[in-house]
């Protein structure tokens, strides 16, 4: 996601570059596993389900958790076995390899300016209206 569009799972990469240098930004493209710090769950209920995502509500009686595919899934805490931590970044992990310097180089410059675009642009609703 980058300017608050194209996703809903991770964190916006504009929001990422407006508080991180350019060479930190392109280290979380390169090595995501090393700079996750919001990982995401494993719910494993008694009956052996497994359900990956996002925890995105929680209390002592449910989890409510996100799916890579958007999917909300409602768990009783009755019916969870265990919860664990899933820390596989949510971005593919190869970019380092397939992406050309030029290329990297041309998708930190991209997050850079977005960031700095996205901090100075009018907030929603303030627009001028015609």
């Amino acid at each position: 996601m980058v300017g608050g569009k194209g996703g809903f799972l991770a964190t916006d990469l504009s929001g990422f570059a407006r508080t991180h240098s350019a060479a930190e930004t392109r280290a979380a493209i390169t090595a995501p596993n090393l700079n996750n710090d919001r990982p995401g769950v494993i719910a494993t209920t008694r009956d052996g389900r497994k359900y990956a995502g996002r925890i995105r509500n929680e209390d002592n009686f449910s989890l409510q958790l996100q799916s890579p595919d958007g999917a909300f899934h409602f768990l009783s805490r009755s019916d969870i076995e265990r919860v664990e931590a899933d820390r596989q970044a949510d971005m593919p992990t190869s970019y380092g390899s397939t992406l050309s310097s030029k290329e990297l180089d041309d998708l930190v410059s991209y997050l850079m300016v977005s960031a700095k675009t996205s901090e100075s642009s009018p907030s929603k609703g303030t627009e001028d209206r015609e």
